[in-house]
């Protein structure tokens, strides 16, 4: 992640076209070449598995997905224990997510002689996570998986030189938006409904004036480029690498200008994911306030979902803390992606470079950008309720929740590990030199934005929205 939000900077999330050079759309192909849809067809694709698993009162999909956190271990002994025993269930599971994750990444231009030892690699560590948190004294330490899995892959990075090919199993994005497409089959539409407003009211407030500081600051006061200063400003004001690289397309940007901007996003969503839980924890925030406060604060999915999940663990209310973040981040804040996109895009042709720029760009621009993901999400959630929705509140809760919501909860858990670890593995502290100090000062001007008036937003303006999840 050093680089990136997903190994190769130059990858298909602008049309496979380089920064620096206008945004290529990629018409049906992007049907079967983007990451986002990928995630959306494996995310419904477990999901239905998992329904007629729970119709045909079979607990294969439980099984399959068994890990090891839950063993609650005291010894080494039991644990290998439970390793003895459910040996072949590991086995298949891993030759099941090898197999739609390395087919779907070869699809998309993966080579599959890198990605199958580097997946190889991932899985064993992700084992490793979950036996951690199977401890019995793990939340006690706070050894709360993301955060453990962040910092070994942070460790191994930078202290054990691995061979730059094993980025190609570290799918950060992919594993990540196939967690929020399953993220979204625990999600109740009526929280949508109800605080999803809220969110967007919310996140409209951060992102605009988020973005407007940064780039004030970075012109007026610093004297930087606009074309940098654009990028950096929405890259702090809404979803961190994916941002930074649509608006480095969208106004023409040097890709210097887009390394300096990745780079500032990785080092304060590092940050954001050590300090946010712990800040939150001793302000005795409750679950949904703070992880809508890590979502108006933190500047990548991947890094605030570790951080939300961490804090939710912390608070013993995880589904309040995701459910407050994935509200403000993914259904809020992710959603300028494309606006601004679209209005970069719009001051570039027509005011930066009018006489250069030959087409104005179109409405068309925010569907080009727009974080297809999403739909997956909304898919998942909808499907959910309307399969649900029959239940009782007493099935609900002896037979839905243990038979169907709980597989579902164990398989977003393997995709959630397998980013988290990812974050960190692609992480080289080595690398994270491109940004000078006047980006940077521009950069955290924005993040004291985000922070300050995301706590207000979230603790005080409408806290009693964000306090009710999870209750």
């Amino acid at each position: 992640m050093a680089n990136q939000e997903n190994p190769g900077l130059e990858a298909a999330t602008t049309g496979k076209g380089a920064a620096g050079t206008p945004p290529m759309p990629m018409g049906w192909k992007e049907l079967y070449l983007k990451e986002d849809w990928w995630a959306i067809y494996l995310g419904i694709g477990l999901m239905v598995i998992t329904l007629i698993s729970f119709w045909a009162g079979s607990d294969a999909v439980k099984l399959l997905f068994v890990n090891p956190g839950g063993v609650k271990w005291t010894s080494l002994g039991q644990l290998l224990g439970h390793f003895q025993q459910n040996g072949n269930l590991y086995l298949l599971q891993f030759v099941f997510w090898l197999a739609v994750f390395g087919v779907s990444t070869s699809i998309m231009g993966i080579r599959l002689s890198q990605f199958i030892p580097s997946f190889i690699f991932l899985y064993v560590l992700s084992v490793i996570m979950f036996s951690i948190s199977g401890w019995a004294n793990a939340a006690k330490y706070n050894l709360e998986p993301p955060l453990v899995a962040l910092i070994l892959g942070l460790i191994l990075a930078n202290v054990v030189s691995l061979p730059k090919w094993l980025d190609a199993g570290f799918r950060v994005e992919y594993y990540i938006k196939t967690g929020i497409v399953l993220l979204g089959a625990t999600f109740p539409i009526t929280l949508i409904v109800t605080a999803g407003p809220i969110a967007l009211l919310q996140a409209t407030i951060i992102s605009v004036t988020t973005c407007l500081v940064i780039y004030f600051v970075a012109t007026k006061v610093f004297g930087l480029d606009k074309r940098l200063a654009s990028v950096i400003g929405v890259g702090g004001s809404v979803c961190g690498v994916s941002a930074s690289m649509a608006i480095a397309s969208s106004v023409k940007a040097k890709k210097e200008d887009l390394y300096t901007s990745v780079t500032l996003v990785v080092v304060w969503a590092l940050v954001m994911i050590i300090v946010l839980p712990f800040v939150s924890k001793a302000l005795h925030l409750a679950a949904g306030i703070a992880g809508a406060w890590i979502g108006t604060s933190e500047f990548a999915d991947a890094a605030g979902f570790a951080a939300a999940s961490a804090y939710g663990k912390m608070a013993g209310n995880e589904n309040a803390a995701m459910q407050g973040f994935t509200l403000m981040k993914v259904i809020g804040r992710d959603m300028w992606i494309g606006i601004w996109s679209f209005v970069f895009a719009m001051i570039a042709c027509l005011k930066w470079e009018k006489e250069e720029c030959g087409v104005r760009p179109n409405a068309m621009e925010i569907w080009w950008r727009f974080p297809k993901f999403v739909i997956g999400f909304f898919l998942a959630t909808l499907l959910m309720t309307a399969v649900t929705s029959g239940f009782s509140t007493a099935v609900f809760n002896s037979t839905v929740k243990p038979n169907l919501i709980k597989p579902l909860v164990s398989i977003r858990s393997w995709a959630f590990i397998f980013c988290f670890l990812s974050i960190g593995l692609t992480t080289r502290f080595r690398d994270l030199k491109a940004a000078g100090w006047k980006p940077f000062c521009a950069f955290t001007a924005g993040v004291a934005v985000n922070v300050l008036l995301g706590f207000v937003l979230s603790n005080f303006v409408f806290g009693s929205y964000w306090a009710a999840l999870g209750k």
